[in-house]
């Protein structure tokens, strides 16, 4: 166990050698888009399927996306990590409704 987490210290230690932490964050984002839509229905008390992902972009460590219910409300939401600088792990999102 020990030797895997080094081991994957100096993988990580090697890409930020190889380029900025912003750019390997970008590149590494595994968030699937049902993982988008089940984040902000968790932060807006709505089921997955009740929403609609509209567009998304990542820069950096953050995606922003926006996502639509049913009811024709729609979101604006933030969701930081899910990529290899934060071994995966998510910070619950933040979404916002757009006004209009």
């Amino acid at each position: 166990m020990a030797h895997n987490i080094h081991t994957q210290a100096l993988a990580l230690a090697a890409l930020l050698t190889l380029g900025g932490c912003s750019s390997i964050a970008q590149s590494t984002n595994n968030l699937s888009d049902e993982r988008l839509k089940s984040e902000a229905a968790g932060a807006l008390g709505l089921q997955p399927s009740q929403l609609t992902l509209l567009n998304r972009r990542t820069e950096g460590t953050n995606t922003f996306y926006a996502v639509k219910g049913q009811d024709g409300k729609e979101y604006s939401c933030t969701l930081n990590g899910g990529n290899l600088l934060s071994f995966g792990m998510t910070n619950p999102p933040s979404c916002n409704r757009k006004s209009g």
